[in-house]
Order: C-alpha cells, then structure tokens, then sequence
C-alpha cells in the first residue's frame, strides 16, 4: 500500500504593524501608520487572491490582535480570531512549529520578532538559530507545506507596496 502524504498547507506568518509608543508594551495599540500598513496589505492581497486563512492566530498583546483584525478587515474575509500561546517576543519557536504541524487549514499567525524570525528559520531550515529571517513590521511571509517539508512561497513588506 502506497504511503500516505500530508496534503500542502499554506501558513501566513505576519509581523504586527507599527504601534504607538506606550509604557505598557503589552498594550500599545496600532499607530496610524500601522492601520495604514495593514490596509494597504489587505487591499493588495485581497485583489491577487493571495491569503486564503480563515483562522487567525495572535499573541496576547493588543497590537498582535488588532494586526490581525485590520488586515482581515481590508481582505474582507470571514475569519475567526484566536489568542495563542508561543507567540510572544521570546517563546521558544518550537512551541509554534508544534501547533502548526497539527492544522489542516491555512491558517496567519501574527506575532512579533525576534520570534517569528526564529520560528522561521526553524520550519524552513530545521534550526532556530542561526536565525536566518527577520520581518519588517506589516511584513506578510507565506509558507508552503508539501511532504512535510516548508517553504517560502512569497514575502511582501509594506514598503514593497508604496506607490512610487
């Protein structure tokens, strides 16, 4: 009997948009430059058909869930939104990598660096460190698994999208 292979996923992994200043780092909301950011993104993914996650997950800061609001917001889409663990700055990325091995559907994962750098390097490399990618904020970076193995599909940053 022949054996069976995963089916191909796509994750998108989104580095929070700008946020305002703030004393309380775990609540600093999105800046005007950061809705803007996410706007922008959701527009320009919305128009090539190129986010297809209806789930959403997000650290617990505020401007990790108001990301992924926004941008589902501009790619209008249906989605459900859910905090998760293994998403803040320093969370060992294997925490993530675990969850996102289990998920049978495209799914965004919005967070911060350095930790998505690392959970990066981590699926597409095999290692955390060296860490091998860091995001710009707003910057979206989809991944493609097939026969277990990820790759990178496509990267936009936001200053990729600035009209010239």
């Amino acid at each position: 009997m022949p054996e069976r292979k995963p089916p191909a996923l796509t994750v998108y992994v989104v580095r929070h948009a700008h946020a305002s200043p703030g004393k309380d780092d775990a609540a600093r909301p999105l800046s005007r430059i950061g809705r803007g950011q996410m706007r922008q993104m959701g527009k320009f993914l919305r128009k090539r058909g190129l986010l297809a996650a209806r789930e959403f997950w997000h650290s617990p800061l505020v401007r990790s869930g108001e990301t992924a609001q926004c941008l589902a917001k501009h790619l209008k889409r249906r989605v459900t939104f859910n905090q998760r663990e293994g998403l803040l700055h320093d969370d060992p990325p294997a925490i993530m990598a675990r969850q996102l091995e289990r998920v049978r559907e495209p799914v965004a994962v919005v967070g911060h660096e350095p930790h998505l750098g690392a959970l990066l390097s981590l699926l597409v490399n095999g290692a955390a460190k060296p860490v091998r990618f860091e995001l710009q904020k707003g910057a979206v970076v989809a991944l493609h698994r097939d026969r277990g193995r990820w790759l990178i599909q496509w990267h936009l940053a936001p200053e990729m999208l600035r009209k010239s």
